[in-house]
């Protein structure tokens, strides 16, 4: 019996075949999925903010700096394999039309592309898909059974990667 596993906003969990992880309001935050395809286990980390500066304040889980190893370091827990992680990430929007896009609030979405595309480099993870930017929000369903990041959007249907 698969369970579907939440994520929240600033949240991460991690997930074995058959279940499903899921996170829900993805405006200008990115949602990013882990796989390791021989075990199975996958994580997902709903990130809000680029960067904790250095300094997490309790909340590691909303900065991709931080959140990423975190996920890294409870997947390989639960006996997955770095070398063979990939990721898939959607999210990153440009959430309000009317915000310049030099402006900290216009531009956060692609800062947060940004800084995601960092810290899986830095882990040396491979992105092998992506649905990023744009001006709609998006729900991301990953399987862990097969690796699938499905992505819904209101008014505009789903998709899978």
């Amino acid at each position: 019996m698969s369970q579907l596993i939440k994520v929240g906003i600033s949240d991460l969990n991690v997930a074995r075949a058959p279940d499903t992880l899921v996170t829900f309001a993805l405006g200008s935050c990115i949602g990013i999925c882990l796989y390791d395809n021989v075990t199975k286990v996958a994580g997902l980390s709903h990130i809000m903010l680029p960067t904790s500066g250095g300094k997490a304040d309790g909340q590691a889980y909303r900065y991709a700096d931080t959140a990423i190893p975190i996920l890294v370091q409870k997947m390989l827990a639960m006996g997955a394999s770095k070398a063979r992680m990939k990721a898939k990430i959607a999210g990153g929007a440009q959430m309000f039309g009317s915000a310049t896009s030099n402006s900290a609030i216009g531009n956060i979405g692609k800062r947060n592309v940004d800084a995601v595309h960092q810290a899986l480099a830095r882990q040396g993870i491979q992105i092998i898909a992506e649905d990023t930017g744009k001006n709609y929000g998006r729900t991301v369903y990953f399987y862990a059974d097969t690796g699938i990041m499905q992505v819904k959007a209101a008014n505009r249907g789903e998709w899978n990667f």
